[in-house]
């Protein structure tokens, strides 16, 4: 499965692949198109070129949770709540937090 928008993307990639909106949108590109293990090695490649991109953690976190990786979701709001108040982003840190919140209590996932 391919789209026009994934062939454009892999382009821009291709050009720049320390972009990290590119990373980010070829992610949710895949995402959409089912190709969820690809989409979480891009959303993984972009955690590791640029952990500051909150954006990213709450939907790696959710791509967690359709993986049926509830600790790895946890850990990945955890991490981006970090960040989030590292960066000062409230409205982030509030999405994360309630993402988090809908898992389940601390000691789920100890």
């Amino acid at each position: 499965m391919s789209s026009a928008r994934l062939t454009q993307l892999l382009t821009f990639y291709k050009d720049s692949p320390n972009d990290p909106f590119i990373l980010f949108a070829l992610a949710k590109e895949y995402e959409g198109l089912g190709q969820l293990e690809t989409a979480l090695q891009h959303y993984l490649e972009l955690k590791e070129k640029d952990a500051k991109y909150v954006g990213l953690y709450y939907h790696l976190g959710k791509l967690n949770e359709v993986l049926q990786q509830e600790k790895a979701a946890w850990d990945t709001y955890s991490e981006g709540m970090k960040v989030a108040r590292e960066i000062g982003d409230q409205h982030a840190l509030s999405e994360l937090a309630g993402a988090r919140l809908n898992l389940g209590d601390e000691e789920d996932f100890e």
